[in-house]
């Protein structure tokens, strides 16, 4: 995962995922030139978060690092616009969209044995957390604490999102955290 971007290499990457977006809005070929900055060719993990009049319209990303970091933007966000959660995202909400890259820093594991463990490591509003049983697995990112504060609540979100019983705590479940810096591009923007 990437270790450390500069504000002004998230802000690029922010303006990256927007250009992206439009230009596949516009039918348009989407941008590919290499960045000249460390940071941005080095391999990490990001999520690239659509929202429309603060609404959720799509929200894609990688946990593990595998390629480039600018390559991984451009991929969630050509990959958000399609999140198969929700309607794709079509060119009328370009005004109105705001592109968010959240990139991934260096993680590890997460007590989960009980969910009382699992409730007392939980950093509000500071881990991304990943559970997996080895069959499904979910994650929230760091920013969900803003609409779930409260670790019980959280926690049962999580488990409903992986499809587990928000009730009884799942055999075998794994745990890791990770946190985030967060860039956006936000809106309003012309129309296409």
């Amino acid at each position: 995962m990437t270790a450390s971007v500069e504000s002004a290499d998230g802000t690029a990457l922010a303006r990256l995922a927007a250009a992206v977006v439009g230009a596949r809005l516009a039918e348009r070929p989407v941008p590919d030139a290499v960045p000249q900055r460390p940071a941005l060719t080095a391999v990490g993990a990001s999520f690239v978060t659509l929202e429309a009049a603060g609404r959720l319209r799509g929200c894609i990303g990688t946990i593990e690092a595998a390629r480039p970091l600018y390559l991984d933007v451009i991929r969630n966000a050509q990959r958000a616009m399609r999140d198969p959660r929700m309607p794709p995202v079509v060119a009328a909400e370009w005004p109105n969209l705001d592109v968010k890259v959240a990139v991934l820093t260096p993680g590890g594991p997460l007590p989960a044995a009980t969910r009382e463990e699992f409730l007392a490591a939980l950093r509000p509003g500071v881990d991304g957390v990943l559970i997996t049983d080895g069959k499904r697995r979910a994650t929230f990112l760091p920013a969900v604490w803003a609409k779930l504060p409260e670790p019980a609540r959280f926690t049962a979100a999580l488990l409903a999102k992986g499809g587990w019983p928000e009730t009884e705590w799942p055999a075998d479940l794994t745990a890791s955290r990770y946190t985030t810096v967060e860039y956006r591009d936000p809106a309003p923007r012309p129309a296409l």
